[in-house]
């Protein structure tokens, strides 16, 4: 009952709440990860050790009502020395996978899937200098500044960094994708994993809810990305979901910072078993998000990609048999709403 109950209050107010400022309807931002451009190690084969995903893929959640894709891939393997050129194949791959995405329809959120590392080098840290990082985000934004449905999400998860440090890193970065004068949407993460639940806690060189709040965009063009898992220790890696009542509450604490703050937010990884407080708690976060869509300019669920085992709780990539559960609600709640963002701030705005 409490599922129906929340699903059923999600699909009303996916249709009822007025549109934000960046949106015609939200949130606007609904979609997967295709995992697989992050794989292996920088040497590794294309084909053999990673992959970026199918037509098929991508076609199959555009018609299951997604808007966007998140598109995780490793930062050496497209800049395989710092300050150098990009690798021009691994360009082209990314560029033509961006090409089938935005085929079909749906925006592309580039994700360098490093964790705040460059090969084992903590960014900050030399050879991975803020500069070195922001020459990295100031070549990738020219190959798509202004881009229609590119957004540029500024990495995944940095941790074991100083909040202080990472804001400088960021801030960097977003200078870089100004400078050259790409006006796309940039998602922000914070360090400490950009944690839902701990995004006000000092874990590691001040809270990002405090720290974070430095960050510098002379467009005023960018949304913080947090992620939220709904296992106990929230780590992503447990089919049961001791943890949903704690990452309800994180997506409800967050929310409530956001607005407090004027900032605007995204989901980019959250994902769970077809358990049945796992699906309680989804239901949950997606009626949160859409209740306050305002702040929040969507989600991407963790994970899919062509090359994910049926055997991963989290897996919804099509397979043969059933539709799992998890994909059946992703479908329900993305199709609740039909508006969309923009990614790219007009000139003069």
């Amino acid at each position: 009952m409490k599922t129906t109950r929340h699903l059923t209050a999600l699909l009303l107010a996916a249709a009822l709440i007025p549109s934000p400022a960046l949106a015609t309807e939200a949130p606007c931002y609904r979609g997967v990860n295709l995992s697989g451009g992050e794989y292996g190690e920088r040497g590794g084969i294309y084909g053999t050790n990673y992959t970026y995903p199918s037509e098929e893929t991508i076609g199959y959640f555009a018609e299951k009502g997604m808007t966007i894709i998140r598109l995780p891939f490793r930062w050496e393997r497209l800049q395989p020395a710092l300050g150098g050129r990009l690798d021009e194949d691994e360009l082209k791959r990314i560029k033509d996978t961006i090409g089938l995405i935005r085929k079909h329809g749906m925006a592309v959120l580039l994700d360098p899937h490093n964790f705040g590392y460059y090969d084992k080098t903590q960014v900050g840290t030399a050879p991975a200098t803020d500069a070195a990082f922001g020459d990295f985000w100031a070549r990738l934004a020219v190959e798509f500044a202004n881009q229609d449905g590119v957004l540029f999400g500024l990495m995944n998860e940095p941790h074991d960094i100083k909040a202080t440090d990472w804001l400088d890193a960021a801030n960097a970065a977003i200078r870089s994708i100004r400078a050259v004068g790409a006006r796309n949407l940039i998602l922000v993460p914070g360090t400490a994993w950009s944690g839902a639940g701990s995004w006000e806690k000092d874990v590691i060189g001040g809270a990002n809810g405090t720290v974070m709040l430095g960050v510098r965009d002379p467009l005023d063009f960018y949304a913080y990305e947090v992620h939220q898992y709904l296992d106990a220790d929230s780590s992503g890696t447990h089919p049961t979901c001791e943890g949903a009542g704690a990452a309800v509450a994180a997506i409800n604490g967050v929310t409530a910072w956001l607005k407090q703050n004027h900032k605007r937010g995204f989901l980019g990884e959250f994902g769970a078993s077809a358990d049945k407080d796992c699906m309680s708690g989804l239901t949950e976060i997606y009626a949160t998000m859409s209740d306050n869509s305002d702040v929040w300019l969507g989600w991407s669920y963790w994970a899919a990609g062509d090359w994910w085992p049926a055997t991963e709780p989290f897996n919804v990539q099509p397979r043969k048999g059933p539709e799992r559960p998890q994909m059946r609600l992703l479908a329900e709640v993305a199709k609740a709403g039909a508006g969309t963002c923009s990614a790219v701030k007009p000139a003069g705005k």
